[in-house]
């Protein structure tokens, strides 16, 4: 005779008498079909366990831990952020095999209609390798996100003259031969170490500063995308500041207009400084946001902590309360490493 087996139904109060007489009537069913009914509970705890494995968020977590060593890490956290956000909360716990591209591009389109262009593109970059990651461990035959190809919209880049990052000891030195207004001089110095946009830097007022915390805070209404907007000073903007008190600290605006007292100072006054200097067609006050963002890409510091301090804002708000208050600590590191970058190469 073979030998007596048992199987467990559950434990009361945990499973109900009615759950368990259910489930010895299934038990029955497949020792009637000739088959154990232990061994096939066995199997299904198998293929869950399985399952749970082959879930998006299991393989895009193991990408991301094979991955982050090569990262600088700003950028690996950022990327797991990113995840987390976009991906993990939509399809995490789908198997990864069963996704396709258009259940993908419903995902992505949620983030396109943001408005966040950039970031729409970056959720299916990450995505995309996340799949090839899995093909390479055999979770899966083929990526689905190549069948996206240009299914997104493309951000509008706008071509702003900019300084080249080999260009800038030489502005460098011509900014502080500089022999017109202090108050425009101070200006471009502080549009260099902040990389804010010229009209959010021209109408500055001193309540926006608090030189205990080293912060500069614009407010929503002076924003393009119309959110409070922080910029942590790094030493030597500080230091600007102070010098800029000797001029208007008894004004509202910091850069007060010459001819206008009362007003902030005209949209032409650092454009003409640029012309004199010789960089007129080589430069504008906006693409200083450029020649700052292209070195710090190149320097390795996330992409996301970047984006936050140039004030690419999320359109949705909710999602723009959060990230009022993301990356601050990175983003203090980062602006305080530009300011000491370009003291470098001033030297």
């Amino acid at each position: 005779m073979g030998k007596q087996k048992t199987l467990a139904l559950g434990v009361y109060p945990d499973v109900s008498l009615t759950d368990a007489r259910k489930n010895r009537t299934q038990a029955r069913s497949i020792l009637a079909a000739g088959n154990d009914p232990g061994e096939v509970k066995k199997a299904a705890k198998r293929i869950k366990k399985l399952n749970s494995e082959n879930t998006f968020e299991a393989v895009a977590r193991e990408w991301h831990e094979k991955k982050k060593h090569e990262w600088v890490p700003n950028h690996a956290s950022s990327v797991l952020v990113t995840l987390e956000r976009h991906l993990f909360k939509k399809i995490g716990s789908r198997p990864i095999a069963d996704l396709d591209a258009p259940e993908l591009l419903s995902v992505f389109r949620i983030v396109e209609k943001s408005g966040a262009l950039d970031m729409a593109q970056r959720v299916m970059q990450y995505t995309g390798q996340v799949f090839m990651y899995a093909i390479a461990t055999g979770h899966i035959k083929r990526n689905p996100v190549t069948d996206l190809r240009g299914a997104l919209k493309s951000p509008v880049r706008k071509n702003h003259a900019y300084i080249k990052a080999e260009e800038l000891p030489e502005y460098l030195q011509k900014l502080e031969a500089y022999d017109g207004s202090n108050i425009t001089k101070l200006a471009l110095k502080v549009l260099l170490l902040t990389f804010v946009r010229t009209t959010e830097l021209r109408a500055a007022e001193w309540t926006e500063i608090n030189f205990d915390k080293a912060e500069w805070r614009i407010p929503a209404e002076r924003m393009k995308m119309k959110e409070t907007h922080l910029v942590h000073l790094s030493n030597q903007a500080v230091a600007l500041f102070r010098e800029l008190q000797k001029y208007s600290g008894n004004r509202q605006h910091i850069f007060p207009n010459d001819r206008r007292p009362s007003t902030f100072m005209s949209e032409n006054a650092m454009l003409y400084a640029l012309y004199r200097m010789g960089y007129h067609t080589r430069a504008t006050g906006h693409g200083f946001r450029s020649t700052a963002s292209t070195i710090l890409n190149e320097e390795g510091f996330a992409p996301d902590v970047i984006e936050r301090q140039l004030a690419h804002g999320e359109r949705n708000k909710v999602r723009a309360a959060y990230n009022h208050a993301q990356y601050l600590a990175e983003r203090k590191k980062m602006m305080q490493w530009w300011a000491d970058y370009l003291d470098s190469i001033k030297k």
